[in-house]
């Protein structure tokens, strides 16, 4: 199989195995006009198996989400062929408007124009700001 290099784009790679779509979805990659390839069960010897997405075009991404879906993904940046920037993420102390809080008396099943904020507390447990109910991924 061959995947074509990138010439500007953002290739987002050591992400778990299975993890693609759910990162693409919550990106929304569906919707861009550029090529977007999803590589799934990709052989690592870091990770046994992984997934990459490379997209073909240089966009803001949310740093924050993407190290949520999974904290150990890299994501390289390229600029005409060459890679001119690699990020290492992590787990965001903050993540908002991603998860939903489940306890029905939490403010936010209320109050539905309330933001979903959610802090990482210790144990790398994300919590609701409001209630303090444990987020489930």
């Amino acid at each position: 199989m061959v995947i074509d290099a990138i010439k500007n784009g953002i290739v987002i790679d050591h992400i778990a195995a299975g993890k693609a779509m759910e990162l693409y979805q919550i990106l929304g990659l569906g919707e861009l006009d550029c090529t977007v390839a999803i590589l799934k069960n990709v052989v690592s010897g870091k990770l046994g198996k992984k997934d990459i997405i490379k997209i073909d075009q240089n966009l803001d991404l949310d740093w924050d989400l993407i190290g949520y879906v999974d904290p150990n993904i890299t994501v390289n940046i390229i600029m005409d062929g060459v890679r001119v920037e690699k990020r290492q993420l992590k787990l965001p102390e903050t993540i908002t408007n991603v998860i939903r809080c489940k306890n029905p008396r939490c403010i936010t099943s209320v109050e539905q124009e309330l933001p979903q904020v959610f802090k990482l507390r210790e144990g790398r447990v994300y919590r609701c700001l409001y209630c303090e109910t444990q987020a489930g991924k």
